[in-house]
């Protein structure tokens, strides 16, 4: 009798209409092979957070504060992991991005649609990370790293960076096969350079101290700088509607019930399976339950394992070399922090580490800004999918092509209207406030519209009362300090 429901399907569909029914599909049996097979999403996720938090701001913040700082980057990572992860379950139950379900709670998409868009576009719209692969690519060319006056120069770079995105994610079959692929290309390269850079030029001592800064818990600097405190909490992992997007590369990805729903192509190419409007959702028979554990094994690999235990790796090899190599206390950006690696490199072993330095700062920073557009195109454009019927009579791909074209030109604007840092600060300021009221959002969700046998274990349940906690203390903190200076 395995095929008999242990209880029935929830009827429950909130404020959109309801799910689709159909069997959860068979995954591949558990296996570390099969793992490598099926995992993915993490990956697309871990080089979008190594551009931010690990070559940014984790080298710039640690330089100056000390090691004692780093405990934030773990407390970070690990709230995020159990996030991340909460926002699947949604998804590999419903076959729907966590965004989805959020517009099915009251009072519906006429509030969270708006919103959603208006905090991602406030968060993710100003072109931070491509005025980054800018400076970086100025320093490879040029030889030295760039001062006030080669501003246009940086900016023109700025440009041919977003217009090669941009074309890289309208072209594929699948966008989230396109960034996975390039991912894992890009993970490759970056973690073999930073290992051979740390085992070359840190001394063991150094090694020891950035350990210890990770796993006991020191006081904060009186002079701590709250808004880079918030961005280095936010990013130390992915921060904001990153984490949020992480549900729909599951669903593109094909991941349990999101092989039944389809994903977002790329417009130039026509033989992907096109998005379907509404989820489906599996009847609770003993089958289906044995699957979702597998499920559920396979995204927590993806989500603990390449994603947090990536994300604490790619800061430690990235803070330990820069605190070994720029002088404690000295005031620098994280493009800076950068600069100063490729130059002591470069001075060591020869003029073609500093390129290498410089080449692996390129590929951190172009892959996260390639990140960051999609996660903010394809969350509008899926938000917009599932809110509006009038949305649905063009294809989700055509939908989000314009989203891209519009926002592409919004950034070939705004790359000229600062430098990388300053850019950068906008994200830090949104991204708490984003994962404060998110966490909230993701517990009624999951405790309402899954089965029982489905939801989250009240640890888990705490946790996400734990991210409203820090997100929410920091951004009260922000909220504070921009007041008030």
């Amino acid at each position: 009798m395995t095929n008999a429901p242990s209880t029935p399907t929830p009827t429950d569909h909130g404020q959109l209409p309801d799910w689709r029914r159909e069997d959860l599909p068979e995954p591949l049996p558990f296996s570390f092979g099969n793992a490598l097979r099926t995992i993915g999403p993490g990956a697309i996720l871990l080089v979008g957070s190594i551009g931010g938090g690990e070559w940014i701001v984790g080298p710039m913040m640690t330089v100056e504060y000390g090691t004692g700082i780093l405990w934030i980057a773990t407390l970070g990572i690990a709230l995020q992991a159990i996030f991340n992860l909460e926002a699947v379950r949604y998804t590999l139950y419903t076959g729907e991005p966590i965004l989805t379900g959020v517009m099915r709670l009251n009072p519906g998409a006429r509030l969270w649609a708006p919103f959603y868009i208006f905090i991602g576009v406030a968060q993710l719209a100003t072109p931070a990370v491509a005025a980054g692969c800018a400076t970086v690519l100025f320093g490879a060319f040029a030889g030295r790293m760039p001062v006030e006056s080669d501003q246009p120069v940086l900016s023109g770079i700025g440009v041919v960076v977003i217009l090669v995105a941009a074309g890289l994610l309208v072209s594929g079959r699948s966008i989230e096969r396109l960034l996975e692929r390039v991912s894992w290309g890009m993970i490759l390269f970056i973690f073999s350079f930073l290992i051979l850079a740390n085992v070359l030029c840190v001394p063991w001592e150094t090694w020891r101290r950035t350990m210890t800064g990770f796993v006991v818990v020191q006081p904060l600097p009186d002079n701590i700088n709250l808004v880079m405190l918030g961005l280095f909490a936010a990013t130390a992992g992915s921060g904001g509607l990153g984490n949020l997007a992480i549900s729909n590369w599951f669903r593109d990805k094909g991941f349990a019930m999101g092989a039944h729903v389809g994903g977002i192509g790329g417009a130039l190419a026509h033989d992907h399976q096109e998005l379907k409007s509404v989820g489906a959702v599996f009847p609770m028979t003993d089958d289906n339950h044995r699957r979702w554990k597998t499920w559920w094994s396979y995204a927590r690999i993806d989500q603990q394992v390449l994603w947090g235990v990536g994300c604490l790796v790619g800061m430690f090899l990235n803070v330990n070399l820069a605190v070994s190599i720029v002088p404690p206390g000295t005031e620098v950006s994280g493009i800076s922090a950068g600069a100063f690696q490729a130059d002591y490199l470069g001075r060591q072993f020869g003029q073609w580490l500093w390129l290498l330095t410089l080449l692996n700062g390129f590929w951190i920073l172009f892959s996260t800004h390639m990140g960051n557009t999609d996660i903010l195109v394809r969350t509008s454009a899926d938000i917009l999918w599932a809110a509006s019927p009038k949305m649905q009579r063009h294809s989700a791909s055509t939908l989000y092509a314009a989203l891209l074209g519009g926002l592409t030109v919004w950034a070939l604007i705004a790359i000229h209207l600062g430098n990388a840092l300053q850019l950068f600060q906008v994200l830090g300021i949104v991204a708490s406030p984003i994962m404060a009221i998110a966490a909230v959002q993701i517990l009624r969700v999951n405790t309402r519209f899954l089965p029982p046998e489905l939801r989250p274990p009240m640890w888990r349940r705490v946790a996400l009362l734990g991210s409203v906690v820090v997100y929410g203390g920091i951004s009260v903190a922000l909220i504070r300090n921009l007041m008030s200076g």
